[in-house]
């Protein structure tokens, strides 16, 4: 089976290195600098990613999947039979698998990712696994436009777990939870969705000792050059994240060490020295003010779970 663009078409591996390519130079030529942080995924990114989800001062997976597990059969009461699930964001598919198991006769899956290679392969497992399961891989992003694929069928569910919502601006945020509540037509929505707190576990979370998060921000430049015909030399930044506490957010930045220039497709950028480029931000969000923004975007609460720390919460919407 084909691995499907969202506007439901097989989509060229090359469109989205164009895509990458435009947004550097576009971000490039801005003030302040930034590159949007859906690039940080490429294979090598995604790779690293994993990694740093493994680490001792990252708490989001560990405590999201806990969550998943210890609520499963709440999960699977609220969503009953024969649900069709789209995955905002695949990623390496471990968290879709604690979902399958948990509800009682899923009918189909549709990871939503950039990489047909990574989505072809997530696929093909998840078919030897779950073989009474349709599953239809979709490439693009799902921050776009996107349709359901599936002919009518079961009850819709979206899953966008990892608190990625938390990378959206608090308006990209409502515009993402508004399509995804018409895409989902009655259907309802699981959410990871990191939550405010001590400032000190935040920092090291986003500065982890091993540097792999260092190594995964600065894989960025690394990527422009293999993909969109840069010149960077990486050696020449360092990664600096920090907490924002008026905006309740982490920023994320590469630091240009010294003064320098990059060329880019025959175009030249200037970099003073300590000059940033933002690549990421993680919005942190309380229980209220995350289903307010929820609420405001069509979706209404049904159910929340958060951990005994209170450092992540679970959320399960419902489109109006």
């Amino acid at each position: 089976m084909k691995t499907m663009r969202e506007d439901g078409f097989a989509l060229a591996s090359g469109a989205l290195t164009d895509g990458f390519r435009e947004a550097l130079l576009a971000g490039l030529a801005q003030c302040p600098k930034k590159i949007p942080c859906k690039y940080l995924y490429d294979a090598i990114g995604a790779r690293l990613f994993d990694e740093i989800c493994t680490l001792p001062e990252y708490y989001l997976t560990r405590t999201e999947n806990a969550l998943l597990r210890s609520h499963a059969a709440e999960i699977s009461a609220l969503g009953g039979p024969d649900v069709e699930i789209m995955e905002f964001g695949a990623g390496s598919g471990d968290k879709i698998r604690i979902l399958l198991n948990s509800l009682h006769r899923p009918r189909a899956y549709m990871p939503v990712d950039f990489s047909d290679t990574w989505l072809d392969r997530l696929a093909e497992r998840l078919r030897m696994d779950y073989p009474a399961l349709q599953v239809h891989p979709v490439i693009g992003d799902f921050t776009g436009r996107l349709r359901w694929p599936l002919a009518p069928g079961g009850r819709r569910l979206g899953f966008f777990p990892g608190s990625t919502i938390g990378n959206f601006t608090p308006l990209e945020a409502r515009k993402f939870l508004s399509a995804a509540a018409a895409i989902l037509d009655r259907g309802a929505l699981l959410i990871g969705v990191d939550l405010a707190k001590d400032p000190a576990i935040l920092h090291a979370a986003y500065n982890d000792r091993a540097g792999i998060t260092a190594a995964f921000n600065l894989n960025l430049l690394s990527r422009a050059n293999r993909d969109a015909g840069a010149d960077f030399d990486p050696s020449r930044f360092f990664h600096y994240a920090l907490y924002n506490p008026a905006e309740m957010r982490i920023e994320m930045y590469l630091i240009s060490a010294i003064r320098q220039k990059a060329n880019i497709c025959g175009r030249s950028f200037a970099f003073s020295e300590g000059e940033a480029i933002l690549t990421e931000y993680s919005y942190k969000y309380t229980v209220d003010s995350f289903q307010e923004l929820a609420a405001s975007a069509g979706l209404i609460s049904r159910k929340f779970w958060c951990d005994p720390k209170g450092l992540f919460s679970l959320h399960w919407l419902e489109s109006r």
